[in-house]
């Protein structure tokens, strides 16, 4: 019998739904809720490496994400000159084994529209337009907006980087800025384009794009962090594309192809890990609510999958909630989430500091690290 009867879920992202959906699979009732419309409706690309591919293959949704994505083996490194010249391809490790591939790129909306529909079949009960506003820890007692309660077994807060289960659970770790901004856009994948390239260097710390199915890809620059607020749609597209402008190779057709101001978006870097264990009574936190880092090393939404993997297989083994289980989880996922966090913030402090790191040899120990399942 599983170590809980009914779950709370609080946020629908990738570590909310794949909670929700091993939870419901294995016996648990789970509710899930998300103060969002719909969580598929905005974002551009992702980037997930093969750990995070393991996990969606144990949730049901590996042939679904693979139909929907783009899958490459190779990593290539590009100079910040007129020719875009090659400088290095690179062959990732598979780290989510050698039957699944190094790397695969998709529109974020179309995986989370996956992983809820999964949720769902699973038996799942999902409400939007919904967040809670009190909580008791120590009960598990929960009350909603829309003037409904709850009382359960478990509260899992996957609620992301701003996390409202964890302030009020009391949990005092809030983001800090890493000193970096990202220009990120969605358009049309030139045929050129069929892995991830890299330029270190040139008006921006990095340049690079990632496909995301047959005809479309994700592209971004990253820069010193700027308020950029002030910008009008318009202008953000013409900002990205003048800093676009010094990158070639296929970024010149990339940036041809950037027209459309809706595209365009702008954020600023943030990181935090919250050192020690991650519950309070009956309140767990994974994902972002837990740890976030830069994407420079395209973790951060494999690391909360393995988060909601590790708490469903610890609470599917175990008959009751006990310290032994707790201790498991902290013991299985702190250290190996405070490393990748690190090492995504040293990657961060080379580049801001213009400093020459030893950038493959970090990838590579992260890559060793991640192969293994957590």
């Amino acid at each position: 019998m599983p170590a809980v009867r009914n779950v709370l879920v609080v946020g629908g992202g990738a570590a909310g739904a794949a909670a929700a959906i091993l939870l419901a699979e294995g016996g648990v009732s789970v509710d899930l809720v998300d103060a969002k419309p719909d969580v598929a409706a905005l974002g551009s690309g992702i980037t997930l490496q093969g750990n995070a591919l393991r996990v969606l293959r144990e949730l049901g949704v590996w042939d679904q994400v693979a139909a929907e994505g783009y899958a490459f083996d190779t990593l290539g490194l590009r100079a910040p000159d007129p020719a875009g010249t090659l400088l290095a391809e690179l062959t990732d490790i598979r780290t989510g084994g050698a039957d699944l591939p190094a790397t695969l790129g998709m529109y974020r909306p179309a995986l989370a529209r996956i992983l809820i529909d999964r949720a769902t079949a699973a038996g799942a009960k999902i409400r939007f337009n919904t967040r809670p506003t009190g909580l008791s820890a120590g009960a598990g007692a929960v009350s909603f907006d829309d003037g409904s309660t709850g009382r359960y077994d478990l509260v899992i807060g996957a609620d992301g980087i701003r996390s409202w289960t964890r302030r009020t659970i009391g949990i005092d770790c809030e983001p800090q800025p890493v000193g970096m901004g990202i220009w990120r856009t969605f358009t049309r994948r030139p045929p050129s384009v069929t892995r991830t390239d890299l330029c270190y260097g040139g008006p921006a710390y990095i340049a690079g794009y990632c496909p995301t199915g047959q005809d479309s890809i994700y592209a971004y620059l990253v820069e010193q962090v700027q308020d950029r607020s002030g910008l009008s749609a318009e202008e953000k597209l013409a900002t990205m594309r003048g800093l676009a402008e010094a990158y070639h190779g296929p970024w010149d057709e990339i940036r041809e192809s950037l027209t459309d101001p809706a595209t365009v978006n702008y954020t600023a870097f943030e990181s935090h890990l919250i050192d020690g264990p991650w519950h309070r009574g009956r309140v767990v936190l994974i994902g972002d609510a837990a740890h976030s880092c830069p994407p420079t090393l395209a973790q951060g939404a494999a690391q909360a999958l393995e988060d909601a993997s590790v708490l469903a297989e610890l609470l599917l083994r175990h008959d009751t909630v006990t310290d032994e289980l707790w201790q498991e989880f902290t013991a299985r996922r702190l250290d190996r989430a405070r490393t990748v966090v690190e090492a995504s913030l040293q990657l961060a402090r080379w580049l801001l500091a213009h400093e020459r790191g030893d950038v493959p040899g970090l990838m590579g120990r992260i890559a060793h690290l991640v192969a293994e399942p957590a």
